[in-house]
């Protein structure tokens, strides 16, 4: 990891209709627009998805450090986040995410470090860090070697 500060910077370009482009140095462009609750049109990433594709990228990124530094041996991790978006004090803004990974194992004897690991994902996540929503954790173990 390079020292910190990090800085990051992304560029949104619209028109008074349509989708937005965001665009950052070195990745491709992505049309964004607003969802269909805000009268979007759907079909594309919007700053609500783009947000909760956040948290559940960060997690999986966070879990791969942590199991990596762990030692611990794993197949595949699939993460779904929900996130719940409602009006607060006149204002919305989300108030819960629900982080629900699937961690698939091929040795039954590394559940318990596994379970570990993954809260410990759960911890050092810098998005959700960064969040003053709940954050609930729903892990599942899987192993396929024992199913």
């Amino acid at each position: 990891m390079q020292d910190l500060p990090h800085y990051y910077r992304v560029a949104a370009t619209g028109q008074a209709e349509g989708e937005v482009i965001l665009s950052a140095d070195d990745v491709d462009p992505i049309p964004s627009a607003a969802p269909p609750e805000f009268g979007g049109p759907g079909g594309r990433w919007s700053p609500e998805t783009l947000l909760v594709a956040s948290v559940s990228t960060c997690f999986v990124l966070s879990f791969r450090s942590v199991a990596r530094a762990s030692k611990l041996a794993w197949q595949h991790l699939s993460c779904d986040v929900d996130g719940v978006l409602e009006r607060v004090d006149g204002s919305n803004r989300f108030t819960r995410f629900t982080v629900k990974p699937t961690l698939v194992l091929g040795d039954a004897a590394n559940a318990d470090k596994a379970q570990r690991c993954l809260r410990k994902a759960e911890q050092v996540c810098l998005i959700t860090n960064s969040l003053s929503a709940d954050i609930e954790l729903q892990p599942t173990i899987e192993n396929p070697a024992h199913s």
